[in-house]
């Protein structure tokens, strides 16, 4: 086979992003409020990069609906980031 004719099939808009055990601790841990500085990290990476898909595209060649819904998730992602990154000095708050 053809290397360069492979396909990449992007994971379907409505499947379960994956996640492993320490990402579901990291999760718990800081919806309680007593996540460890890296668990804060390893979540909120989660959130962004799997469960919202920020940095993937959203569009799904098979389908509109399925591409509508990976961006409904990658632009929830992206206003994470957004907030993460924002200079709040510049509004007049810390």
């Amino acid at each position: 086979m053809n290397q360069f004719k492979k396909r990449i099939e992007a994971p379907g808009a409505l499947t379960p992003p994956p996640w492993d055990l320490p990402d579901a601790v990291s999760l718990q841990a800081l919806e309680a409020g007593e996540a460890t500085p890296e668990q804060q990290k390893r979540a909120l990476r989660w959130i962004i990069e799997r469960g919202c898909a920020a940095y993937d595209l959203s569009a799904r060649p098979d389908s509109v609906n399925d591409t509508f819904i990976a961006e409904g998730r990658r632009f929830v992602g992206l206003e994470i980031v957004k907030l993460l990154k924002i200079n709040t000095a510049a509004f007049g708050r810390k």
